[in-house]
C-alpha cells in the first residue's frame, strides 16, 4: 500500500490525486454505474450492492441513484435508503439496523484543512460517520464528518448535522440541534391487519 492511500485510511492528511487512490475510485465508480443502470431487478441490485460495499445486512434496500466513492460503507439489517443518496466515504460510514434514510441524504466524511496553504495544495482528510440502529434521517439531511447519531433518533428534513446527536431524540435545523427527547407522546397505535 502506498503512502497516500495508507494516510487516507488512517484519517490523516493525504493527497487525493495519488494514482493508487484514483485507481480504487475508478474501480468503485464502475460498480456504481452498474448498480444505477436502469431496468435491473432488485435481486440483481442486491448482488451488486454486496460487491460494492464493505457490509450489507439482510433485507437492505438502496434505491438508485446511489453514489459512493470507495465502498467503505456498512449497512445493518432491514435498512432502507431512498433515491439520490450520496456517500463521500473517504472514511467509513456505518449505518445501523432498521434505519430509514430519506431522499437526497448526504454522508460527507471528507473534509479539508481550514488553513489555506495546505488546502490550496490539495491536502484533505476524513472522519468516520456512524448511525445507531433505528435512526430516521429526513429528506435532504447532510451528515458532516465525524458525526455519530444515536440509536432511535430522528433528524428533521434539511438538517445539517455538524455535531453528535444522542440516542432517542428529535433534532433539526442548520446546524442541527436537539429539539426534544422522543417519549410517550410520540407513541401511535398500529392497526391490526
Amino acid at each position: 500500500m502506498g503512502e497516500m492511500l495508507d494516510r487516507m485510511l488512517r484519517g490523516e492528511l493525504y493527497l487525493a490525486d495519488d494514482p493508487e487512490i484514483e485507481s480504487w475510485w475508478d474501480a468503485v465508480a464502475t460498480k456504481v454505474e452498474a448498480y444505477n443502470a436502469p431496468g435491473l431487478a432488485q435481486a440483481e441490485r442486491d448482488v451488486l450492492l454486496r460487491d460494492l460495499l464493505a457490509e450489507v445486512g439482510v433485507g437492505v434496500v438502496v434505491r438508485p441513484r446511489f453514489l459512493v466513492e470507495y465502498g467503505q460503507v456498512r449497512i445493518g439489517d432491514g435498512t432502507f435508503i431512498n433515491f439520490d443518496c450520496v456517500m463521500l466515504d473517504v472514511a467509513p460510514v456505518t449505518i445501523g439496523a432498521r434505519c430509514w434514510i430519506a431522499t437526497r441524504v448526504q454522508f460527507l466524511t471528507a473534509t479539508h484543512p481550514i488553513d489555506l496553504g495546505p488546502r490550496s495544495a490539495g491536502w484533505e482528510y476524513a472522519k468516520p460517520i456512524a448511525l445507531g440502529d433505528d435512526v430516521w434521517l429526513g429528506g435532504g439531511v447532510i451528515v458532516c464528518p465525524g458525526v455519530t447519531i444515536g440509536a432511535g433518533s430522528v433528524i428533521g428534513a434539511g438538517a445539517v448535522v455538524t455535531k453528535d446527536v444522542p440516542a432517542g431524540v428529535v433534532a433539526a435545523g442548520n446546524p442541527a440541534r436537539v429539539l426534544r427527547e422522543i417519549g410517550d407522546a410520540d407513541r401511535v397505535d398500529v392497526p391490526e391487519l
